[in-house]
């Protein structure tokens, strides 16, 4: 945005004329177009920090010219006119503050002081930021705006990018929780260090965010660029953030992660015992045909639907950090009955275009990484996992198998077995094969009533073994998928109720009985200390086929 008269601001994309005062009072958005206009790093402390909550940490004292560097002028020269002009040290300000009640440290960049770029002076910044997060316990919030490494400080600023990225690796070891926000423009050695290591991503609509420009590579390989390229939603398609994020809406979307992952508080949940059925001798024999009927019927409640209605402050993160977002996975952090955890689910779909936009549940490997990322997650920051398993198995596409799927099954099988939080995963509906129990591999399984769970469909296994597809209901039957077999086997720990008919006939109650069940279960999972919790989830997937189940 470049100012006009005194009191009207024009804005550079659309030109469109607004009167000053709101334009502030609007955060520096353009109200005709949207384009984000830059703030100062005082002004986006501002925005987001409470009032009267702020402390500026001291800048720390760093050599100033490493290399005595001379273009056309010297470098010192240019350090004073920047701080002249800006009225900051250096090109980041670092605080504590409050944010809508949560103590966090915070580290803003400045683009109008030499670009923004990283030198000594700014890595130093950020690494004491990082050391008073750690001592304090306190969650780390960065805002970029950069350019990239500073020139003038040659392999100094080069350097900075180690430092900065070791100081977010203790924070990470630490479990202190860390959020980027990365505004317009992000490039460069910021981009390839602290920017894009944070648990979240944020970035602002339009930001772009990469570690090459665009005109840097148009000129090295000659190529025409995508339309969007390096924008905030070109990389939320690809995996690379979270989330895009307004400005009016960073302060509460922030506030929202930082208490979805606060201590947990007292529980308001139902007493011991009502939520689950452990005797399947209390569940009626149904039809097999009957049993994938209701299993699959597309007005079962999705996974999206028990979160939101489940969750307070959910907040579902997307994307696998390395190619894509995949839309049959979805999960995210939120607080249930007052206790922060991860939850992730496979979502259908609710109408015949969502399932289509979501493969109809059958994830990609993207999905399966983006569940890895935030179990991981959920380790760092000493969460209980829910995992919410819907699907007729993994995607079968030629992409998937040349980007890895059995890969990626076989990786969170592998992670799962071994994490040292609490997992509980409930068969909502359809669980098929491997694409389901690469969700599964938990501390207890529960499957909902009208649940199924098999290795392949009874469509599947009556074209292989009885050579014809019409065959499906024997397939069903010799199977045995249904919530009585499987508790009668032991393969899932307790059966959830339903309502009569199904959870389609109504998805709220089923939430509520879902909600029980998940309460109950997991004041027994959260009392086991993280060794056994290994050790029995192992010793669980051991026995099987070795130690019979019971019958009834």
């Amino acid at each position: 945005m470049a100012s006009g008269a005194a009191e009207w601001v024009s804005c550079a994309r659309c030109r469109e004329l607004t009167y000053g005062r709101r334009f502030e009072r609007d955060l520096r958005v353009c109200p005709g177009c949207g384009a984000h206009s830059r703030l100062t790093a005082w002004q986006r402390i501002g925005q987001l920090l409470d009032a009267g909550s702020v402390r500026q940490l001291e800048q720390p004292v760093v050599a100033e010219d490493p290399l005595g560097f001379v273009d056309s002028r010297p470098y010192p020269e240019r350090l004073r006119q920047a701080r002249e002009q800006t009225g900051t040290e250096e090109a980041v300000v670092c605080v504590t503050g409050t944010l809508m009640g949560h103590p966090v440290v915070a580290a803003v960049m400045d683009f109008r002081f030499l670009g923004g770029s990283l030198g000594v002076g700014v890595g130093e910044a950020i690494a004491v930021a990082a050391e008073t997060a750690l001592r304090a316990r306190s969650p780390l919030i960065i805002v970029t705006a950069s350019g990239g490494a500073r020139m003038q400080e040659g392999a100094f600023s080069l350097m900075q990018m180690v430092k900065t990225s070791q100081a977010l690796a203790e924070l990470d070891e630490a479990g202190i929780f860390t959020i980027s926000i990365i505004s317009d423009p992000t490039y460069g050695g910021v981009a390839a260090s602290f920017a894009t290591l944070g648990d979240v991503i944020l970035a602002e609509p339009g930001a772009r965010i990469g570690f090459a420009g665009p005109r840097v590579i148009e000129q090295t390989i000659q190529a025409d660029l995508p339309k969007g390229f390096q924008t905030a939603e070109f990389l939320l398609a690809r995996g690379l953030v979270d989330a895009v994020v307004p400005r009016s809406a960073l302060r509460p979307t922030i506030a929202c992660l930082l208490d979805a992952q606060a201590p947990a508080q007292p529980s308001t949940a139902t007493g011991a015992g009502e939520g689950l059925v452990r005797d399947p001798g209390e569940l009626p024999e149904r039809e097999p045909g009957q049993v994938v009927e209701t299993a699959r019927h597309q007005q079962r409640p999705t996974a999206l639907d028990y979160m939101n209605q489940l969750l307070d402050n959910f907040q579902e993160l997307r994307g696998d950090r390395m190619s894509g977002d995949c839309p049959a996975i979805v999960g995210g952090l939120g607080r249930f009955d007052g206790r922060p955890v991860i939850v992730l689910g496979h979502q259908k779909g609710r109408d015949t275009t969502e399932r289509v936009q979501r493969n109809f549940g059958m994830a990609l490997p993207e999905g399966y990484r983006k569940a890895a990322r935030l179990m991981r997650l959920a380790v760092k920051l000493g969460l209980p996992i829910v995992t919410l398993v819907d699907t007729p198995g993994a995607h079968p596409g030629i992409g998937a198998e040349e980007r890895g799927q059995a890969w990626a099954i076989a990786e969170n099988i592998r992670l799962m077995s071994g994490l040292p939080v609490p997992i509980v995963a409930v068969i909502t509906g359809e669980g098929g094969s491997g694409g389901a129990l690469a969700l599964a591999v938990a501390d207890r399984v529960l499957a909902c009533s009208g649940a199924m769970y098999s290795v392949i469909s009874p469509e599947g296994c009556a074209a292989i073994l009885w050579k014809d597809r019409s065959a499906a209901p024997m397939a069903a039957a010799a199977l045995q998928l249904g919530a009585r077999d499987l508790l009668r086997h032991e393969i899932v720990d307790a059966v959830v109720p339903e309502p009569e008919g199904g959870a389609h006939r109504d998805p709220v109650a089923a939430a509520e009985l879902l909600r029980a069940a998940l309460s109950e279960t997991l004041r027994e999972v959260v009392a086991i200390s993280p060794d056994d919790l290994v050790a029995q989830r192992r010793r669980r997937f051991r026995r099987y086929g070795v130690e019979m189940p019971r019958c009834i």
